[in-house]
């Protein structure tokens, strides 16, 4: 492995840790379970929003914690879902009156620790908000899921609740945006490389020269299929003609673009690729709002790119023009 480590077993809390240290004050850290927090939060006066999935997806989750976005996050170990424990601590520190709001990708492992928590603290007496991200078109199910998966696309999800949540909106009213969100997100990767998680040593699969991953998951599962690799225009064109059928997208549509990448794609090929995606989008009639380009969603070091579309109103376009920062994205 080419990787910067002490021992695998410690990456997480070891890079967890450098969060917390690198945030001047802004975050809290709990090591015992994985625990990234605002410094600031909770507030009782309004709904706190916690997420976790598997770890090795950064930025995501524990790097986007800070005002209007998340509250809380606890991933688990490297593409693992955090333990219910994890999930049901983090609920008890967040919690206030108005409620606390899970967004949980859809995963066979991070659904049944939030699902599980969600029970658990329900019975206690807390009040739970829960949103289930599935914005992958890729496939139907996959080794890790039932039903699509839970991709970049998560990212809208998270600005949205956290928008709604900042502006003293109810659960209900930050779930009801949510679901708005997820009801109108669409997206599909494509990889040109495996990824070697620490722990493993080993890449989790084997893509020859020459060749792609289509409709790849951001844990390594397998697309729709494995094809020579096309040029940036072939690539956008394949990843379209998946998505913009699926709502459907339509002309006179306005939309956030998202290209996203996933770890080891350098930023002057997503900007490439986004320029190509933006230009196909205009040739149907379909209006960018707004543009995203960078890594939100990772699978560690892998090659390879996400392309998200979000069909917005004017609901969607104030919450995602409302003011966020996270220690990461400070300039």
């Amino acid at each position: 492995m080419r990787k910067f480590l002490n021992d695998p077993k410690t990456f997480v809390p070891e890079f967890l840790e450098g969060i917390y240290l690198a945030s001047g004050g802004a975050l809290k850290y709990e090591p015992k379970y994985n625990l990234i927090y605002r410094a600031d939060m909770p507030r009782p006066d309004r709904v706190s929003i916690i997420q976790g999935s598997g770890s090795g997806h950064e930025p995501a989750h524990t790097m986007i914690v800070g005002p209007g976005m998340l509250d809380a996050a606890c991933p688990g170990d490297v593409f693992a879902g955090p333990p219910v424990e994890f999930v049901t601590e983090t609920t008890k520190l967040m919690a206030t009156p108005a409620g606390v709001l899970y967004i949980v990708n859809n995963y066979t492992g991070d659904r049944t620790a939030w699902e599980m928590a969600k029970e658990l603290m329900e019975a206690e007496g807390y009040k739970i908000g829960y949103l289930l991200v599935n914005d992958d078109v890729a496939v139907k199910d996959s080794t890790w899921t039932i039903g699509r998966r839970g991709v970049a696309g998560n990212f809208f999800v998270i600005k949205a609740a956290a928008a709604m949540a900042a502006k003293g909106g109810s659960l209900e009213e930050c779930v009801r945006v949510g679901q708005k969100v997820i009801s109108q997100v669409r997206t599909m990767g494509i990889a040109l490389s495996s990824c070697t998680p620490p722990v493993r040593g080993t890449p989790l699969f084997e893509l020859p020269d020459g060749e792609m991953e289509v409709g790849i998951g951001i844990h390594g599962e397998p697309g729709r299929e494995r094809r020579k690799t096309g040029t940036a225009n072939e690539i956008v064109e394949l990843l379209l003609d998946a998505i913009v059928p699926d709502l459907p997208f339509v002309a006179g549509d306005e939309v956030a673009l998202m290209v996203n990448g996933l770890g080891g794609t350098p930023i002057s090929e997503l900007y490439l690729l986004y320029g190509v995606a933006h230009k196909k989008l205009a040739e149907k009639g379909i209006g960018i709002f707004r543009s995203y380009v960078g890594e939100y969603c990772t699978s560690l070091e892998m090659a390879g790119a996400h392309l998200s579309l979000l069909k917005v109103d004017d609901e969607l376009k104030e919450l995602l023009l409302a003011p966020a920062q996270v220690a990461y994205r400070v300039f």
